[in-house]
């Protein structure tokens, strides 16, 4: 045991998105969201699913809340279906009451039984009403205003009874998955094998900078008429990994290192705190990446009350040579899992991207803390899948040590950051509760500390992890 601690109060617990886990698509009138509508595209799916049940948690509150209670957790961070509470996703259209009450009773139930709700507004799942109507995220102008006007739509539900707001979640894969590769809904991308429309080189940067806009609408919203007397605190989750060198020894790979940082998180995040766009990625991309106006920039610096980080692993990086392909989102570089001394990053899980690498996290907070002046962090994700996990016998299955292993490994990595680089971090939210639907890869990849049965009625059987992980906690989080 490290002489390392999290602060008195820390707020741990369990992530989830509502597409992945609630299933009743069309239940008490949510109507269709772009996910609903790429899941029934063959071929865009691992397996052929869908999020139509998943972890049919619209009917199973109760069964969830016990689930975080039995794990101990102070607090649960879950997203709200736009498509639900207004089904047609716009700011004339109708707002669905039975939408909006499934998620207050379930605010109700969460805090009576002690948990702290963290809602995120937007976990990819725009209404396809919006996507039809307008292009979504391709028009600034309409989808900022019908966002923020779904944003006030919910704060003025729920009130004082949720201190924690995420306004979107991930923007980079919704732009880079959804507008570049084609991978994620609305699977929008120049390769024609893939979708009849789309431009990788344009599209994705004109929806990052909507997104950006509509968060710093929707905080405005908030900080003019509900923070006050509602008590809250609102801010954006980013996503990204912790980068290395591919040989260490080489300055275009150190400076590379850096460059990945900046096109997958600095992205949004210097907009957030600096007004501007990283000076790297207006090299590369030139007029493609949209200015902001004296005003959007006046809106959008400043807009966090906190930095939500998503974190899962790293990887090695490699610059190249010559000039960027005009699609290039990465930033002109090679990203690999060994380096040119043969050392692999971490061991392989079931996601081809994530490789675990705990001192990683370590510095990547440490790095973004360093880069905007302290921000308190709340880490809104992290955890693992494990590789062959969805073939194994139940038995077997339920003792996850590789799980129990990262989580170890990480929430010690964290406390390092706190006690040792004095990062201000205060709470950490695991994905996820369940095992659930994962985007494109289905049902085949489990990140849940709860297994769930999906032939089975859904059943939910706790893995050795969701035992663990508070423990973790407990000898981490300071009593005094």
């Amino acid at each position: 045991m490290s002489d390392s601690y999290l602060p008195k109060g820390f707020l741990w617990g369990f992530a989830t998105a509502s597409y992945q886990i609630e299933g009743a698509p069309h239940e008490d009138g949510r109507a269709d969201s772009i996910w609903d509508i790429h899941c029934r595209i063959p071929g865009k799916i691992a397996d052929g699913s869908s999020g139509d049940v998943a972890c049919d948690s619209y009917h199973r509150t109760a069964e969830d809340i016990a689930l975080l209670k039995e794990c101990g957790a102070k607090a649960y961070r879950f997203s709200l279906s736009w498509s639900r509470i207004i089904p047609l996703g716009g700011r004339s259209d109708p707002v669905n009451e039975k939408g909006v009450q499934h998620y207050v009773k379930f605010v109700d139930d969460l805090r009576a039984a002690g948990i702290e709700p963290m809602i995120t507004l937007f976990h990819w799942d725009l209404p396809d009403a919006l996507n039809k109507r307008y292009g979504g995220m391709l028009n600034k102008v309409e989808f900022v205003k019908d966002f923020e006007n779904y944003a006030r739509v919910c704060f003025k539900a729920f009130g004082s009874k949720v201190k924690f707001w995420i306004t979107f979640n991930e923007p980079w894969c919704s732009s880079i998955l959804g507008y570049s590769t084609g991978l994620f809904a609305p699977g929008r991308t120049s390769d024609r094998t893939k979708s009849a429309e789309g431009d990788s080189s344009t599209e994705p940067w004109i929806v990052g900078h909507s997104f950006l806009i509509a968060h710093g609408a929707a905080v405005k919203a908030y900080r003019d008429d509900f923070k006050a007397k509602d008590g809250g605190q609102i801010g954006i989750t980013l996503n990204g990994d912790w980068t290395e060198p591919w040989d260490q020894n080489d300055p275009a790979d150190v400076e590379a290192c850096t460059r990945k940082i900046e096109f997958a998180i600095c992205w949004f995040g210097d907009p957030v705190y600096f007004g501007k766009y990283p000076d790297s990625m207006r090299k590369q991309l030139g007029d493609r990446l949209p200015e902001f106006t004296p005003e959007e920039a006046v809106l959008v610096k400043g807009s966090n009350d906190f930095y939500g980080m998503n974190h899962y692993c790293a990887n090695y990086i490699k610059h190249k040579e010559g000039e960027p392909d005009v699609n290039d989102f990465a930033g002109h570089l090679e990203i690999l899992m060994e380096n040119k001394a043969g050392d692999i990053i971490g061991p392989e899980t079931q996601s081809v991207w994530l490789r675990p690498n705990p001192l990683g996290f370590r510095k990547l907070i440490k790095w973004l803390s360093d880069r905007y002046d302290g921000p308190t962090f709340y880490v809104t994700e992290n955890g693992t899948s494990l590789k062959g996990e969805n073939d194994l016998p139940l038995d077997q299955l339920l003792q996850d040590d590789f799980r129990c292993e990262y989580f170890k490994g990480y929430i010690g990595a964290l406390a390092d950051a706190h006690a040792k680089d004095g990062v201000d971090v205060r709470g950490y939210m695991a994905w996820s509760l369940l095992d659930n639907f994962e985007w494109a890869e289905g049902y085949e990849t489990r990140f849940g500390v709860t297994y769930v049965d999906y032939t089975g009625g859904q059943k939910r059987y706790p893995k050795k992890s969701a035992k663990l992980i508070g423990q973790i906690f407990d000898q981490y989080i300071k009593k005094e």
